[in-house]
């Protein structure tokens, strides 16, 4: 091969695939290889080496290309390039050794000339080759070109590897990004909208665009309007397209395009994350009572009354003492309901304060009273759809009592410091272990809220009322507790049964539960300890005359025993008025001093 022809092959590879990229390139390439080195056929093949197959990107014989060529490398000249890394010259008689190349034995080829294609780091990517029907010498020359062309097919694939890696990398963001919960804005250095992700949409009420401003308040835009990066320091309310508001934790990030700022805004709105805050409760709330369990004819009733009035949109009246699982039974009803699908929201009413109250049922906007500093959903509207469970209803302050009703009559209530009406609708499910016929005699509860409320009353057995489900649950407890510390537990002997059937229970399921944890905990060689975990005897009776004597054990269950009843009498309540220390005569401290050494723990 003379110099000029060397010169214009040259020419031809830079002018033939300037223009070019991808298969187009590879197909110019191919032509020019095929031309410099006058042989039949030429290419330039990607590696699958998974399935040991290469699959041409470029495959020319014959002056006819190849389409969706792929080819078994075992056996074959092209294992050797693949596998040894190196190219390999075979000048005549290629079959000789390669005889079980079927597919080179049809083509008639008597020679080969073949390099891997190889990636930054090593990895064989592919490779280059000719053949023909004609021996192709070993000329220095015509190697020189071979190796020209290899390089360059080389440079090539990697390119188009790298920007499919960058595709599917961009692919890969954008479904983070679109499946993110959390609002995600993308802005430029004046505040306008360059790009979004659905949640972003789903959040302001429709797609944001143009000024980003006007889904601001103005104590908002002043806040981000620096463009700092990082924890925007009390977050910032946002204003829907419909002009409602809501306040969303915001930290902002910045990064440069050929030199311009952009920054990426990511929104949470605190009153979503509250309400996941409330269903997560809600889920460690079932997991800590498993199923309802019991056989006995007074929970037969209970369960019947259950499954009636599940399929009904009527507000339950839930009865019964401390400790006997009406929350569980709340939660029966909610399964069993049309509304299952939608969230159960639980108030406890004893437990929060009362000047707090009325903000934690129907929420409050943004500066209504001391610490209000966003405005906040309250349990009510996030259980729109739903149920809403209020616990311990007897505690709910007179003053709120007719703001309830208002909600359960006419499904409306306005959120603290608001004048804006809000529209619920909700299935009300309430709890009590007090006497609400006997409070609203004494002027402690509404009477008509009592009515409305008194709908479909059921009333829970105390677990002393239950016979042999006393039993049931022990096994039941003593398998998920032993589970939990992987401890084997055997199962209950009759003498453990007597036991706990003869003992009282005045704290109820919740005592049982916790008796058995203690025994499960303390066992030895596989045996519930009883011994340590039940109290010294079942509940004794006082004294029948002015003589008798107790033991110090029996004077010591005689104390717990009055205090139970005292705080059962109380509705667990241990200070202030009416209270379970006013009712013994002591105070609250000495009550709760004697409590944690009677190993009484509050319900």
């Amino acid at each position: 091969m003379d110099k000029p022809l060397h010169e214009d092959v040259l020419r031809s590879i830079v002018e033939g695939t300037a223009g070019e990229t991808g298969e187009g390139f590879f197909k110019t390439l191919v032509q020019n290889l095929s031309r410099a080195l006058n042989t039949r056929g030429a290419w330039v093949t990607e590696y699958l080496p998974d399935r040991r197959r290469l699959r041409a990107r470029a495959f020319l014989w014959d002056g006819n290309w190849l389409t969706d060529y792929e080819y078994e490398i075992t056996g074959t000249p092209c294992e050797t390039v693949i596998i040894k890394k190196e190219r390999l010259h075979v000048p005549e008689g290629l079959m000789t050794l390669y005889a079980c190349d079927e597919d080179l034995k049809k083509l008639g080829v008597v020679s080969y000339l073949g390099a891997p294609i190889l990636d930054t780091d090593g990895d064989v990517l592919g490779a280059v080759g000719v053949m023909n029907r004609q021996p192709i010498p070993p000329e220095p020359r015509l190697m020189g070109l071979f190796q020209i062309f290899a390089a360059r097919a080389g440079a090539e694939l990697r390119r188009v590897r790298a920007e499919a890696d960058l595709r599917e990398r961009e692919a890969k963001l954008r479904g983070l990004v679109d499946g993110a919960m959390d609002a995600i804005i993308e802005i430029d250095a004046q505040l306008r909208v360059t790009r979004f992700n659905p949640s972003a949409a789903k959040a302001l009420g429709g797609e944001p665009t143009g000024d980003f401003s006007r889904y601001l308040t103005p104590e908002s835009r002043e806040r981000l309007a620096p463009l700092t990066p990082g924890w925007i320091a009390g977050g910032l309310t946002m204003r829907r397209a419909d002009g409602s508001e809501f306040p969303a934790e915001a930290t902002l990030s910045r990064f440069e395009i050929h030199g311009q700022p952009f920054f990426t805004l990511i929104l949470r709105n605190v009153n979503d994350r509250r309400e996941l805050e409330y269903l997560r409760e809600e889920l460690l709330a079932v997991e800590g009572y498993g199923d309802i369990i019991g056989h006995s004819d007074a929970m037969r009733h209970v369960l019947q009354d259950v499954q009636q009035v599940a399929g009904t949109d009527s507000t339950v009246l839930i009865l019964g003492e401390t400790g006997v699982g009406k929350e569980l039974f709340a939660r029966a009803i909610h399964a069993g309901s049309k509304r299952s699908e939608e969230p159960l929201i639980k108030v406890n009413c004893a437990a929060i304060p009362a000047t707090l109250i009325e903000s934690e049922f129907f929420g409050h906007e943004k500066g209504a009273f001391t610490g209000a500093t966003s405005q906040r959903e309250g349990r009510f509207a996030l259980a729109d759809g739903g149920t809403i469970f209020l616990d311990e209803i007897g505690d709910l302050p007179l003053e709120l009592q007719s703001k309830l009703l208002r909600v359960l009559q006419e499904g409306e209530f306005e959120p603290v410091g608001s004048s804006r009406t809000r529209k619920v609708n909700v299935r009300v499910i309430a709890a009590t272990n007090r006497n609400l016929l006997q409070e609203v005699r004494d002027g402690e509860f509404r009477e008509d809220l009592y009515y409305r409320l008194n709908v479909f009353p059921i009333e829970v057995p105390p677990l002393r009322a239950r016979g042999d489900d006393v039993v049931l649950l022990a096994a039941a407890f003593t398998k998920k507790f032993a589970k939990q510390i992987s401890r084997p537990i055997e199962a209950l002997t009759e003498n453990s049964a007597r036991r706990l059937k003869a003992y009282d229970w005045p704290g109820n399921v919740r005592e049982l539960q916790n008796v058995i944890e203690r025994a499960v905990i303390t066992s030895r060689e596989g045996r519930l300890n009883l011994d340590r975990a039940l109290p010294e005897s079942s509940p004794v009776a006082p004294p029948t005359s002015a003589t008798a004597v107790l033991t110090t054990t029996e004077l010591r269950q005689l104390e717990r025993q009055n205090i139970l009843r005292a705080l059962d009498a109380c509705g667990g309540r241990v200070a202030g008025k009416d209270g379970a220390a006013q009712l013994l005569g002591m105070s609250p401290s000495t009550l709760t001093s004697r409590m944690k050494s009677l190993g009484i723990k509050r319900a």
